[in-house]
């Protein structure tokens, strides 16, 4: 079989929190912006058993062969064209000269304010499944408990097949699967034409601060407050907030409102000094 492989220089947005795979263990989805402003997702990627040098982080630049992911029809949706570490490039830093600006010349090109148009989209022949969100008023945001073990079925296939050979047999031994998330966490937002929506967040940033807070104030309501102080008081107030969105693949195009948050991208309000 031929394949399309496309050589790419992406710059990394999101990650999401790993769920578990039947095939591939853990997976994280993530969101990249290429170099021409084109939106991808690329999954799966198994981030974890990558080498420490080769774990990119959040506003990264890294150089990785891609092919479009057949499994999945949604235009944006591509996968490694092997399990080869990526190159991992420069960061787009935010303590230089320019701050903030690079980064919202690439992310800020092509945002929605409009919720209903989005949606719009992606039922009709755009397919938009992946874009950038700006809310007129962010109302609040909340948490819901959530079941707080894995798919036990899932969880025995995991373990078994990890006794098995694969691809990752020199890490096996070491990987340990990331523990379940007890909650979710919300926001609840206007778009310009004052429609409400409460939409969930997946972002790996907001479950691992979930994480650190509790280690520290072993308390789940304490450390639900200190992800609302963050994600509410500081972003949602202070920052000129703006939410990555896509489809997750059950509801995409069907469902009245496919979308959820899967990172939020938080600049100054006011960031004409960085431009000195």
């Amino acid at each position: 079989m031929s394949w399309n492989i496309f050589k790419e220089k992406v710059l990394i947005t999101v990650k999401t929190y790993p769920s578990l795979s039947r095939k591939y263990d853990e997976l994280v989805c993530t969101a990249w912006i290429t170099e021409n402003w084109d939106w991808i997702r690329i999954y799966p990627i198994p981030f974890r058993k990558f080498k420490e040098e080769s774990q990119y982080s959040k506003y990264q630049w890294i150089e990785i062969d891609l092919i479009k992911n057949n499994s999945d029809p949604r235009p944006e949706s591509f996968r490694p064209y092997d399990f080869n570490e990526p190159k991992v490039c420069w960061k787009l830093d935010t303590w230089w000269d320019r701050k903030w600006t690079e980064r919202k010349e690439l992310i800020l090109k092509n945002i929605y304010k409009d919720l209903t148009k989005l949606i719009a989209d992606n039922k009709g022949k755009k397919w938009t499944s992946l874009a950038v969100f700006k809310p007129t008023e962010i109302i609040d945001f909340f948490w819901e408990e959530v079941e707080r073990e894995w798919d036990q079925e899932k969880l025995k296939g995991i373990l078994s097949r990890q006794k098995q050979m694969s691809l990752f047999e020199e890490v096996r031994e070491e990987f340990k699967l990331m523990p379940k998330l007890p909650y979710v966490f919300k926001y609840k937002f206007k778009d310009e034409n004052w429609k409400e929506s409460n939409m969930m967040i997946e972002d790996w940033e907001i479950w691992q601060l979930y994480w650190n807070c509790f280690n520290k104030e072993k308390n789940e309501k304490l450390a639900c407050e200190k992800v609302k102080e963050k994600y509410f008081d500081n972003f949602a107030k202070t920052k000129d907030l703006h939410f990555f969105l896509w489809t997750t693949r059950q509801f995409d195009w069907w469902a009245n409102n496919p979308f959820v948050i899967i990172g939020a991208f938080y600049p100054p309000k006011d960031d004409r000094l960085s431009l000195f």
